[in-house]
Formats: C-alpha cells, structure tokens, sequence
C-alpha cells in the first residue's frame, strides 16, 4: 500500500502543532502530501441564521469569510513551522457536518491516511459519539489516532491502573 495523501483534520486544539509536526514527520518519511483540513460546523451556521432571524446584523456568509480568515491565518502560521516543504502542503475548508464532510473528502480525494487528534483525556470516552468514533467506525482508509503531551501520560497511567498487573 503506498500512502502519497495524509489527511489532518484540525479543530485548533491546545495540541493542534505537535500533530502536525508528527504528521509532517510521517509525510516525509512517507514522500506524501500534508492536506490540513477545517470544517466549519454546519450548526454554527445554524446559530449564526436562528441570531440573524432576531433582527441583529449577521449573517452565516459573512460568519464563514471571517471564520475563514482567522483560521486561514491561523493555519499559515502552523504550518510555517513545518519541516516539510510548502508545495506539499495544502489546506482545505468544508462546511457542514465534521464526520460526513471529512469522510466525503477521504473519498473525492483519495487520501490514503488520515491523523487526527482525540481531545478527551479520559479513555471511556474517546469513541463516544464523537467526530473521532465515526471517523474510525466509517473511514475506508487507516486513521492514525494522535495522542500528545499530557494526554500521552494520563492515558498510561490509566491503563497502567486498570488494564496491566505490574
């Protein structure tokens, strides 16, 4: 199986950087294209229309430029501190529901991996219907689960208590 598409979904997470750092990491181990995708959550826009029907000046258009924006800023900033070069790396915004949009481009793009960070710290709770569980019942390709920092280090400790006999 060759891998030459990594697909990073990110939520700008406190940990967001070091996944991509591993992710550019495995890219270039890989010779493999970093796509960073974003999706803007189709229920944002929802609230943004349901705050505009009160009279208030808003609109989900302008939300998703200025959403755009900051993120794409965001992004650019990220992604200056990888050591992969710029021409294999690219970004992606969709809009609408995370799990259906990311697995949609997982297929339209012919991704062959994809690396996502999990944000809960506790176990039990990882494949609780969150993005992360669909992603990993649904997607057609391997879904590398990222844990880092402190995260890496309660897990253990946790499986340390629960699971082995050390």
């Amino acid at each position: 199986m060759s891998i030459k598409k990594i697909m990073v979904p990110l939520t700008f997470s406190r940990f967001s950087q070091r996944m991509l750092d591993y992710s550019a990491t495995l890219a270039e181990a890989l010779d493999a294209e970093l796509i960073l995708v974003n999706v803007i959550n189709e229920r944002d826009l929802a609230a943004v229309d349901k705050i505009s029907s009160f009279g208030f000046k808003v609109d989900s258009e302008h939300y998703v430029e200025t959403v755009k924006k900051e993120r794409r800023e965001a992004i650019a900033d990220m992604a200056s501190k990888l050591s992969l070069a710029d021409d294999r790396v690219s970004f992606v915004f969709l809009i609408g529901d995370p799990s259906t949009e990311l697995l949609r481009f997982v297929v339209e793009s012919n991704v062959d991996l994809v690396v996502m960070g999990i944000k809960t710290r506790d176990l039990q709770h990882i494949f609780a219907g969150s993005v992360a569980e669909r992603m990993f019942r649904r997607c057609p390709v391997p879904v590398v689960s990222y844990r880092g920092g402190d995260t890496t280090e309660q897990m253990t400790q946790w499986v340390r208590k629960h699971i082995t006999h050390t």
